[in-house]
């Protein structure tokens, strides 16, 4: 594994100026309201660099499974977005996994907005956008087609497509089937096979309703996927805990921010391994690989096979599972360089920057 001299030299390190100095006190929220005091001191950070769009995903019939004598037809499901940088730049759009929200991805736009417009979508059932009629039109084809039909209502032309998990996956269909639409492509922890024990298992932990009592229980059921995302900062975790979830009255706590059919659908699908190595011998556009070491999704025997079929970019991120949250800085700055053709079809490892913490300001509410 070959490491740039860049990812030594401190210097060439991008040093954005919303990013505060680190600390070293962990705090703890004692109630909702202390939680919610320490999440505006995250999140505000990021509210004057985008903006939050919508538009209207059609869910076309052939992707529809109707009762035997129902009439299908075409429906619309509002999607939401949120767009960085300049509307004249080359485009990037960003897509989650299975239970991701778009604000997931708010470290990374934020910088990587100087110098492309980026573009992170909330998938159906997901974040803030709105829910399916039937558990049955949730599906990976229907993540292409929402995909497909995001880049077109951009009118931008072919894109950068970085997809996590569940939206690596639909990204490698699209770029398959519309070359026309995708110029590059970045996979977060994702190939072409997944074995059906981990997806099954994923299934099992998501397909279930919860309601957080307290930001204790909150903290420690995000917490426990700390060796998947890799070292990030409670600040970090506070951001994506409040955007993945929201308040319940009915419920008198904090749900998760989704359609819970679609993770049943994820579950049902999740039956059999992934298995997507015809499409990834359609694909002809550079890509960057991001394999988080110590991911039990994407094995190196599964890199080994993508290689022989087409050269590749491999970011290798230590202490690390499945999938990176892309909030360290080292891993934004190595994107952001091979975005912009530094890099060629090598593989490296990169060394995890100081972990972020927020500023201590009291700024907004929560929406």
């Amino acid at each position: 594994m070959s490491t740039p001299t860049e990812a030594r030299n401190p210097a060439t390190h991008p040093d954005p100026s919303w990013e505060p100095p680190m600390g070293t006190q962990r705090r703890l929220s004692a109630s909702w309201e202390d939680y919610l005091l320490r999440v505006q001191r995250v999140v505000d950070r990021f509210h004057q660099h985008f903006q939050l769009r919508h538009f209207d995903y059609q869910h076309p019939r052939r992707l529809q499974t109707a009762a035997k004598g129902q009439p299908r037809k075409p429906y619309p499901v509002q999607v939401a977005y949120s767009e960085w940088g300049d509307p004249a730049a080359p485009v990037v759009v960003c897509c989650g996994g299975v239970a991701n929200t778009a604000m997931r991805f708010n470290y990374l736009a934020c910088e990587l907005q100087r110098d492309f417009r980026v573009v992170c979508m909330d998938w159906v059932g997901r974040g803030r956008s709105g829910w399916m009629q039937s558990e049955s039109d949730y599906s990976l084809a229907t993540c292409v087609e929402q995909l497909k039909q995001q880049i077109q209502h951009l009118q931008c032309g072919p894109v950068t497509l970085l997809g996590s998990s569940l939206g690596g996956s639909a990204a490698i269909e699209l770029a398959a089937r519309h070359p026309e639409l995708v110029s590059r492509l970045i996979l977060n922890d994702i190939g072409p096979y997944m074995p059906k024990h981990r997806r099954q298992r994923r299934a099992r932990t998501l397909a279930r309703f919860y309601v957080f009592r307290d930001p204790a229980d909150l903290l420690r059921r995000i917490g426990a996927s700390q060796k998947n995302d890799g070292p990030i900062s409670d600040d970090v975790r506070l951001g994506i805990t409040f955007h993945q979830t929201k308040w319940s009255p009915e419920d008198g706590g904090r749900i998760y921010r989704h359609d819970m059919r679609a993770l049943q659908a994820y579950q049902r699908d999740a039956q059999q391994s992934l298995q997507q190595w015809e499409a990834w011998k359609l694909i002809a556009c550079p890509v960057l690989l991001i394999h988080g070491l110590q991911s039990d999704a994407l094995h190196l025997s599964t890199i080994q096979k993508m290689k022989r079929v087409r050269s590749l970019a491999v970011m290798h991120v230590p202490d690390t599972g499945h999938t990176p949250v892309l909030s360290d800085r080292n891993q934004c700055w190595f994107i952001h360089e091979w975005l912009r053709g530094r890099f060629g079809d090598c593989s490296w490892s990169v060394l995890h920057a100081a972990v972020r913490r927020e500023d201590t300001s009291v700024v907004g509410d929560e929406t």
